[in-house]
């Protein structure tokens, strides 16, 4: 498969930093590789399987959904 995650999101509503792209790649591909490259259903995917994401990902990852959040709410 050549579709990354990190590629991939770059048109996703949901902007992932640079560094969920990184951290995430492999837990998307892990968990989620059935959704690629749909990054609505990766998005939803990983966020339904939170528990099993590495670490590093899940971190970035709620980081980057709590400032997602905090946008929506400031507009």
């Amino acid at each position: 498969m050549t579709t990354s995650f990190a590629a991939a999101s770059s048109t996703a509503s949901f902007a992932y930093s640079s560094e969920a792209q990184q951290m995430c790649t492999g837990d998307a591909f892990r968990l989620c590789s059935s959704e690629i490259p749909n990054i609505p259903k990766i998005t939803a995917c990983m966020i339904k399987r939170r528990a099993e994401l590495s670490a590093g990902c899940r971190t970035v990852m709620d980081r980057d959904l709590a400032a997602q959040k905090g946008k929506l709410a400031a507009q």
